[in-house]
């Protein structure tokens, strides 16, 4: 008889579920999904700053762009949660196999789902950067909150792509993934300090 397998959804799970399996070391749910979680809730402050701000502003364009892409955000980030466990599932079965080469190729997978996460949390930053111009008091704190979450989710995704990156016997890739984080903080790290300066002004 064929074994059966189990199929949890995470972003199905409730909080407490949800923080359990990410605490459970038998879990599939890691660092990637609970930094797609954080991501979703950054995005959903955003969303929520910039609807306050729809409310003082009306017939606002790029507050109406901000609104709809805050609001894509949060779906997608929604999705990657599960998406995180996905990625890990060629790693899984090469270790199975004991098959250098394949382990070696899903090592470069593993971490695509938190490479997107670093992407996509920049693009919220440069939103919260437009917003944070046009945003009345009562918005200004989410959408500082926003920002705060948005850079968790980047450092924390950051983490676990250089520790796939290590796993790599490749020593130019090794290196290639690192100096990409540093780069990629060269970009963030001022754009996320302006976000603040301006919300707090």
């Amino acid at each position: 008889m064929a074994e059966s397998i189990k199929i949890e959804i995470y972003r199905k799970k409730d909080a407490e579920d949800f923080t359990k399996s990410l605490a459970d070391p038998e879990s599939r749910a890691q660092t990637g999904s609970g930094a797609a979680m954080t991501a979703a809730v950054s995005a959903a402050l955003l969303e929520r700053a910039a609807k306050l701000t729809r409310e003082e502003l009306s017939e606002n364009e790029r507050v109406e762009y901000i609104v709809r892409n805050a609001e894509i955000l949060r779906t997608y980030m929604v999705n990657l949660i599960d998406e995180d466990v996905k990625a890990r599932g060629p790693y899984r079965r090469a270790l199975k196999e004991a098959d250098p080469r394949k382990i070696e190729a899903a090592t470069q997978t593993a971490g695509a789902v938190c490479s997107e996460i670093v992407c996509m949390m920049e693009k919220e930053l440069e939103l919260l950067e437009e917003l944070a111009a046009l945003c009345p008091s009562d918005a200004k704190h989410f959408a500082a909150e926003s920002a705060d979450l948005a850079y968790a989710a980047i450092r924390a995704c950051m983490r676990v792509c250089i520790y796939w990156g290590d796993l790599s016997t490749e020593d130019t890739r090794r290196y290639v993934i690192r100096r990409e984080n540093e780069l990629q903080l060269q970009e963030i790290d001022p754009l996320y300090k302006r976000v603040i300066d301006r919300l707090e002004a």
